[in-house]
């Protein structure tokens, strides 16, 4: 894998640039090959916050972990765990619905390289796509500034209404910049 490594805010060091290779080189184990995507590295410094945003882009899939800790070399840590659990349930779900040779399932390996030549997947990481909980309610009508003051209001991080200025199903969010996102269906 190739790293583009930059720095948002902060100069990277060439030990933080070893750190992050080393690390990032060991989700070249889940790969039959190495992929020939570059991947893209984001270090940055925010409100004392030390973060790291990694992309890999893949044949059909794109894996993107985020991670922002008080210690850099934490957030490195966990955005590589965070990565391998992707990696792990994009596999599982690969070899669900993929049963067929020379499908997409070639691109990942079947033995992690966990030493002990077999792998296996926990519970807890199957069940993380479980649905737990649905929810219906009526859909008030609303302009987007008024839905932005009822996600306040109730405290969520998104909230669903009817736009009347669209006259279709949209959502507010907020963002992690602190500011306010809208998502609208395509048409």
């Amino acid at each position: 894998m190739k790293y583009n490594i930059r720095g948002q805010r902060m100069e990277v060091t060439d030990a933080l640039r070893e750190y992050v290779e080393k690390k990032l080189s060991r989700l070249e184990r889940y790969f039959e090959a190495p992929p020939q995507s570059d991947v893209n590295v984001t270090l940055s410094v925010t409100k004392g916050h030390q973060a790291i945003e990694v992309t890999i882009p893949l044949p059909g899939a794109l894996l993107r972990a985020e991670e922002k800790r008080d210690d850099m070399y934490a957030s490195i840590d966990f955005v590589v765990d965070k990565l391998e659990r992707q990696i792990r349930k994009h596999k599982t779900k690969i070899n669900r619905n993929f049963r067929e040779a020379g499908s997409a399932r070639a691109l990942f390996k079947e033995d992690f390289g966990n030493g002990n030549g077999v792998t296996t997947l926990t519970r807890d990481e199957e069940d993380d796509l479980e649905l737990v909980r649905t929810k219906r309610f009526n859909l008030k009508p609303m302009d987007v500034e008024e839905a932005i003051l009822q996600m306040n209001l109730v405290g969520h991080n998104f909230y669903v209404f009817a736009n009347t200025d669209t006259k279709e199903v949209s959502v507010v969010y907020r963002r992690n910049d602190g500011k306010y996102g809208l998502i609208e269906a395509a048409e």
